[in-house]
């Protein structure tokens, strides 16, 4: 069965293996997760499963999504996303997925939204070469450098690599390795670093390459 939840960044720390060795790891607090909708292909053309994730006041929703949660008859959450399994039978809505729906051992994929970096120039954005910094390369030595010919094509291509807003964009960490459930406190310790800020909301899906 394939496996999906919304989380919660917490933070890095570093836990150590039963060989004794250091192994950097990333908290993260996965669910309770609620199942607040239930796509199917009659219906919507493919098959998915809506989860809900973080209590929030009735008072903070519009009342078409009040109606989407009174609907399902499940409390209002904060966070909704879709995950689109082979199999979405097992689980019906009402039903909560937690923590140990995963495994230690298990290879994931995490999706996050990267932390923003503001305007940035072209070669902390792009890893684009600086010129010289002698004989007359005068103060344009970080600067992107030639834009194009005048005459032709008397425009830039799209997808120059030019200065621009940096970060704040859905990044994807595939293959990663759960190495520790507390299933009581719904925590998940994935090796490595995932993308995002402290507080930042992550989505854990089975990985598509392991």
């Amino acid at each position: 069965m394939q496996k999906g939840i919304i989380g919660k960044k917490i933070g890095m720390t570093q836990i150590f293996d039963e060989a004794g060795k250091v192994v950097p790891v990333t908290v993260i607090e996965a669910g309770p997760c609620v199942v607040v909708q239930k796509k199917t292909v009659e219906n919507d053309g493919y098959n998915a499963l809506q989860l809900g994730y973080g209590d929030v006041k009735v008072q903070r929703v519009n009342k078409p999504m009040k109606g989407h949660f009174d609907k399902a008859d499940v409390a209002c959450k904060k966070t909704l996303k879709e995950f689109r399994f082979d199999d979405c039978d097992v689980l019906n809505v009402g039903d909560i997925v937690k923590a140990d729906t995963f495994a230690i051992g298990d290879a994931v994929d995490v999706v996050g939204t990267s932390k923003g970096k503001g305007f940035a120039g072209a070669i902390k954005r792009h890893n684009q070469h600086r010129l010289k910094e002698t004989h007359g390369t005068g103060p344009v030595h970080r600067q992107a450098g030639s834009m194009g010919a005048c005459s032709s094509p008397s425009r830039i291509y799209k997808g120059k690599g030019m200065a621009g807003h940096m970060g704040a964009e859905q990044v994807t960490v595939q293959n990663l390795e759960i190495v520790k459930i507390d299933a009581e406190n719904n925590l998940i310790a994935i090796k490595g670093a995932v993308p995002g800020a402290k507080g930042g909301i992550v989505y854990i899906v089975d990985s598509v390459k392991a």
